[in-house]
């Protein structure tokens, strides 16, 4: 049988009208639905699961994880309190701490199971938004941003556009944004971070960044939660997959000071390898936390006491994310877990010598598990991209940096090896050498 390529041409329009029509009236049998979703979803599937895929910092799942969401997909779960689901809960308590052990997180933060980054920076900001309005004397649960003392939020000028829908639903705007100038690597230039905080005004939220999502470049966060410290601020760390250099000794440099900050926002589905659907929001203060996004209501039984589950996310309704995160860790352990990111920034580097070998430009510092690649001219980038894309052996992106496209690489499947990066990089060059320079 011949080798799935990774990603293939779709007739979106074709597969509309395969999944489409008048609904049936008619029911039908379970097992035939089945078979036909399997017929009609196959042509569209993409091997974002598998070893070389390497776009959008997408990881795999790990075998344990992958069988515990079979599990919570069957168990259904509703992931709200203790009363609903006593082991959904349970599980994301002990995934927690585990969490917060391999991260570098101090043991009395909190730990929210979200749906991902957008969500986990989105809490950590509202956290934010809630600690500094009260430290004013102000309660924006009750009474709304209209007619509260003002806040600032500074932020690098390279900052992950999360960050920028956060600030949108929460109601303080994009145009709020005091941005920071960054390095050569992308990192925040920790000495124009103190000339903007230096303006003073305001109490600032800093937010700064491990892993900058084009270079993986971690800004300085002992020196950043310091600064936003001294301004009577408050520290929010993007670490959607960088927070993982903490759990691996040899990169555990890059985020010294991680512990200093007041929130965390980090991804599951990235570097930890567990299934879709899963983030973490951390803060150092957890009453702040569950008061800047909780409720109860009457009918909630088992609501309004020790905050727990739902009380950290932005949902009710939510699925038991903590049994697959519970199973990745469990099989992982400490060892494995850190073995996991230095294989992951060793293949990274591998990747970064085979191209640059071939010729290509590597234009950033693998630090960790981001290489940046150039071809020449942008419109040459994008021939190869494109052709690297069509061929099917793997499948990665392009981004937009420093005013330049380039081809955009992420190691972070579990399951990558050496000869997938060999075989990737010689499919990149076999099309580089197809595009006249």
């Amino acid at each position: 049988m011949p080798e799935r390529p990774v990603a293939g041409p779709v007739d979106q329009e074709e597969l509309r009208a395969a999944f489409g029509g008048a609904l049936p009236n008619e029911p039908r049998p379970p097992g035939e639905v089945v078979d036909e979703l399997i017929r009609v979803a196959g042509g569209g599937l993409v091997g974002t699961a598998g070893p070389r895929f390497f776009g959008f910092v997408i990881g795999g799942s790990l075998p344990a994880a992958t069988a515990a969401d079979v599990l919570t997909t069957g168990w259904d779960q509703c992931a709200f309190n203790a009363v609903v689901a006593p082991a959904a809960v349970a599980a994301e308590r002990c995934a927690g701490e585990w969490l917060k052990d391999l991260l570098g997180i101090p043991g009395t933060a909190s730990a929210g199971f979200v749906t991902g980054g957008q969500s986990a920076n989105t809490v950590g900001l509202a956290a934010a938004r809630h600690h500094l309005l009260a430290e004013q004397g102000w309660d924006v649960e009750r009474d709304g941003l209209a007619g509260a003392p003002r806040l600032r939020v500074v932020a690098s000028e390279e900052r992950h556009a999360t960050i920028d829908r956060s600030l949108r639903l929460l109601g303080f705007g994009t145009a709020l944004v005091e941005p920071v100038r960054t390095g050569r690597d992308g990192a925040i230039d920790a000495d124009d971070l103190e000339r903007v905080l230096a303006r003073g005004g305001a109490p600032p939220i800093v937010c700064l960044q491990a892993g900058n999502v084009n270079t993986g470049a971690c800004d300085d966060l002992r020196t950043g939660c310091e600064l936003a410290h001294r301004h009577r601020g408050w520290a929010h760390v993007d670490g959607a997959f960088g927070l993982w250099a903490a759990a691996n000794p040899g990169t555990a440099a890059l985020v010294d000071g991680v512990e200093l900050a007041d929130s965390w926002a980090c991804d599951g589905h990235k570097w930890l390898n567990v299934p879709y659907d899963s983030g973490f929001a951390f803060c150092s203060r957890p009453a702040v936390h569950a008061a800047a996004v909780a409720y109860s209501a009457s009918y909630l039984v088992g609501s309004g006491g020790a905050a727990a589950g739902a009380d950290f996310t932005l949902e009710s309704s939510r699925r038991a994310r903590g049994f697959a995160v519970w199973a990745a860790l469990r099989e992982l352990g400490r060892d494995g877990a850190a073995q996991l990111v230095e294989r992951c920034c060793g293949l990274a580097r591998r990747f970064a010598a085979l191209l640059a070998g071939g010729g290509a430009e590597v234009v950033n510092d693998v630090v960790l598990n981001q290489v940046l690649v150039g071809f020449g001219d942008d419109a040459r980038t994008e021939r190869i991209i494109d052709a690297v894309q069509r061929d099917g052996t793997c499948w990665l992106g392009g981004t937009t940096w420093r005013g330049r496209r380039l081809m955009r690489i992420a190691v972070s499947n579990w399951s990558t090896t050496e000869a997938d990066v060999e075989r990737s990089a010689a499919a990149i060059l076999r099309a580089a050498a197809d595009q006249p320079g």
